[in-house]
């Protein structure tokens, strides 16, 4: 297997900016305010970044991943994380064996 340049330097530059944005984070998190409207704002973050990343393939992927999602969904309203997790991976498991 080998690479070429063009795909070595995305790669460093991908790199380079991964790290870039997470030590600006830690440069500037002392200048930002932890009150009111930005304390909201800054911990409901966390569930906007993973409901951005799991939506799209919960509703585009198929009817078993569909369902799966809603149960964890209402799994989350009573259950600690962790059993959160494991009900949203035993329920895609037995709806994909289940739709087939």
């Amino acid at each position: 297997m080998s690479i070429t340049l063009a795909n070595f330097l995305a790669i460093v530059a991908m790199a380079v900016a991964t790290y870039g944005v997470r030590l600006a984070g830690l440069l500037i998190a002392e200048h930002i305010p932890q009150t009111g409207r930005v304390r909201a704002a800054l911990e409901a973050l966390p569930a906007a970044v993973l409901t951005s990343v799991v939506a799209p393939m919960a509703l585009a992927t198929g009817p078993a991943e569909t369902l799966a999602a809603a149960i964890t969904v209402l799994a989350a309203f009573r259950l600690p994380i962790l059993a959160v997790v494991a009900v949203g991976v035993v329920s895609v498991v037995l709806l994909r064996l289940a739709f087939g």
